[in-house]
């Protein structure tokens, strides 16, 4: 339990009752916990309490949890903070446009308290894994470093969102193999989370779109890869 103890919790919420629920079973695991009724305020209190691991409403009132995950990702100290959506829509729009703007999870109401502790903690082992593997790839006109993630291209430095940055890493680790949209979810978002094939075809178009069409390959029906010739 040491390491939880470390572990700084952000839950954004405009219903009471989550915050009060959400609030007791993290503070009760070890974790340090603050809370926001709105989007707006949990943007300024995300800045200043720097969280590890961000609980975020969808639907709230004056600005909704999709505006505010865009807005945290454009802190620069937040880049690696987990950003997990909580939400009563299960509509296909919502999921995409959360992992659209840097969701790590996405997980329905009502929300059991020992669910949520677990998929937390495979956020964690997770990361913990993929800390272990190279931390820079020199591939083609790519510098692509995973301490900084930051790709340099002949000179010029592009910043991707942490998703993105890891499906180029993923897939640049792996030069010439294609990988199916399941093979991609499995890897990069983790077997735990729900995600749909469509967030993988979003996130290559984004990656695409920052650092040209000459590095990953559409093979139509099968998937995706890092072309290398």
């Amino acid at each position: 339990m040491s390491e939880k103890q470390k572990v700084k919790v952000l839950v954004v919420d405009d219903e009471p009752d989550i915050i009060e629920i959400l609030s007791y079973n993290l503070k009760k695991e070890g974790y340090e916990v603050e809370t926001a009724e709105d989007g707006i305020k949990g943007v300024k209190l995300a800045s200043k309490f720097q969280p590890d691991v961000i609980l975020l409403d969808i639907m709230m009132p004056n600005q909704d949890g999709v505006e505010t995950c865009r807005q945290i990702r454009e802190i620069p100290e937040l880049k690696n903070t987990f950003i997990i959506f909580l939400t009563a829509r299960s509509e296909e729009y919502s999921e995409v446009a959360a992992f659209d703007v840097g969701a790590d999870d996405y997980i329905t109401k009502p929300i059991k308290p020992r669910a949520l502790m677990s998929r937390i903690a495979a956020l964690f082992r997770r990361e913990a894994k993929k800390e272990q593997e190279l931390t820079q790839i020199k591939i083609k006109d790519l510098t692509i470093d995973r301490t900084s993630y930051t790709i340099d291209k002949s000179g010029k430095t592009i910043i991707l969102p942490k998703k993105e940055f890891e499906l180029l890493y993923f897939l640049a680790k792996n030069p010439n193999m294609v990988f199916s949209r399941d093979e991609l979810l499995q890897n990069i978002w983790g077997a735990d989370v729900f995600v749909l094939a469509r967030t993988v075809d979003v996130h290559i178009r984004k990656v695409r779109e920052k650092i040209g069409d000459d590095y990953i390959t559409t093979v139509k029906g099968v998937g995706y890869k890092f072309e290398l010739n």
